[in-house]
């Protein structure tokens, strides 16, 4: 095997994203060595990028949607196997001694922000923008058959966090459910939604979305919560965009006992409307990556072909390409690099 890998980095602050020769790293005891096919760009690569988020001092080795094959076990490693193809989702490991650990909580993002010392892929420790990465074997899922490297990418993390709030919003067969803005989250949420038989209807205010929202499946397109409150209102609002304001605005269809589920990450303040919240007993729910096993289900359902993800693909050598067209909201709706 070759000693030495290409591997995007980030050198400084909003700087562009460069191709290095790093060494390939070697699996420690209960890792895996994983040869990288596929990494998407996430929204929190950017804010990692632009210093809006910090874990660790630059150079930045990011990326926490890769995908890719198993090529060498660390010792004691019985759980994978050569040849499997897995996806390494941002949460890898808790660090199993401190006081939120010892009650045995699975991996998700709420371990992630409580744990002590959580290792988070492509966070704190280096990540999948690079043809080798490791990780710990408890922090890989195993790709179904059905479905392609570039596919299975974006799905690690934005459809993960689509499909585990859908989960979490646990709402009646044939609910109304509107998915806030249509992005990079919002267009799997429109398709999962639709999968599991929902009313789905579309919140943007971006006309020229309004005709692929109902492309990926929406039964009606808004503009605003006066016009969603117009059609019926809706029993859940899935928040997938960049703006607090666009989902409390939402909330102006929410019916009551309404739930919204929150997952866009913004930098707006969230202030919310106190009177009908109390009393439409609206439910506010956070939401990221709940568990490993909504993972497993998200990836088998794009598998089956009743989600398809959106995305551009960029090889490795355009990797800057790629992080300039996220950057300046161009890309419909996942960047993915391929290796």
């Amino acid at each position: 095997m070759t000693t030495q890998m290409k591997a995007v980095v980030v050198p400084e602050v909003k700087a562009g994203w460069e191709v290095r020769e790093r060494p390939v790293p070697e699996p420690g005891p209960g890792e895996v060595l994983v040869r990288v096919h596929a990494c998407g760009i996430c929204g929190t690569d950017l804010w990692m990028a632009h210093g809006v988020l910090s874990f660790r001092e630059f150079p930045l080795f990011m990326g926490h949607e890769g995908v890719g094959e198993v090529v060498a076990l660390g010792a004691g490693v019985t759980e994978r196997r050569i040849g499997d193809r897995v996806g390494m989702p941002m949460m890898q490991k808790r660090c199993g001694a401190c006081d939120f650990c010892r009650e045995e909580h699975p991996n998700s993002f709420v371990t992630a922000g409580n744990c002590a010392s959580p290792t988070l892929t492509g966070v704190n420790v280096d990540g999948a923008l690079a043809e080798y990465m490791v990780a710990d074997v408890g922090g890989t899922v195993l790709l179904p058959d059905g479905i392609s490297y570039e596919d299975a990418a974006p799905t690690v993390c934005a459809g993960y966090t689509t499909w585990a709030g859908i989960r979490r919003a646990d709402a009646k067969p044939g609910a109304r459910v509107a998915v806030v803005g249509v992005g990079g989250i919002g267009h799997f949420a429109i398709q999962f939604a639709k999968a599991v038989g929902y009313h789905v209807i579309a919140v943007t205010r971006s006309p020229g979305k309004h005709a692929l929202a109902r492309e990926l499946g929406a039964d009606d397109v808004v503009a605003d919560g006066a016009a969603l409150k117009e059609i019926g209102g809706a029993d859940v609002l899935l928040h997938t965009s960049s703006s607090h304001a666009a989902a409390i605005d939402a909330m102006t269809g929410l019916r009551p006992w309404g739930k919204l589920v929150l997952m866009g990450l913004a930098e707006d303040e969230m202030i919310l409307p106190a009177l009908p919240l109390t009393t439409h007993s609206h439910q506010i729910i956070g939401s990221a990556h709940n568990g490993m096993e909504y993972l497993a289900e998200a990836l088998d359902i794009v598998a089956r072909g009743q989600v398809k993800p959106m995305v551009e693909l960029f090889p490795l050598e355009r990797v800057n390409d790629a992080y300039q067209r996220v950057a300046s909201g161009d890309v419909r709706f996942k960047a993915v690099v391929t290796f």
